[in-house]
């Protein structure tokens, strides 16, 4: 059975810091891209950091540069999302997505969310 569970979220301050982890099971993770993306209310998801299957090389939105990380452990099948110096409009659900190009066709994976609130 595949699953992302993602993990971490919760209530922080503004400038605090949360950890979000995204767990996969039931499929080969090392081959795929992982993306972290978010939705707040009222607003469409937004992709937020990925890194690549290949050589781990990673991405951000310009919103979160150089305050968030996202990093992989493919030995645990887990990715991480660092969150550091988080600001009120961090607030939103945060999706973790896993994508394997296939050939003309790409394979994706969603989890269910995790919460993330600054409250200000």
């Amino acid at each position: 059975q595949v699953q992302l569970v993602e993990s971490g979220g919760g209530l922080v301050q503004t400038g605090g810091s949360l950890r979000l982890s995204c767990a996969a099971s039931g499929f080969t993770f090392s081959d795929y891209t992982v993306s972290w993306y978010r939705q707040a209310p009222g607003k469409e998801r937004e992709s937020v950091a990925s890194i690549r299957c290949t050589d781990d090389s990673t991405a951000y939105a310009d919103s979160v540069k150089g305050r968030f990380t996202v990093s992989r452990d493919n030995a645990k099948n887990t990715v991480y999302l660092q969150m550091n110096s988080l600001k009120f409009e961090d607030t939103a659900v945060y999706y973790c997505n896993a994508e394997i190009v296939l050939g003309l066709r790409s394979r994706r994976y969603w989890g269910q969310g995790t919460q993330v609130t600054v409250s200000s």
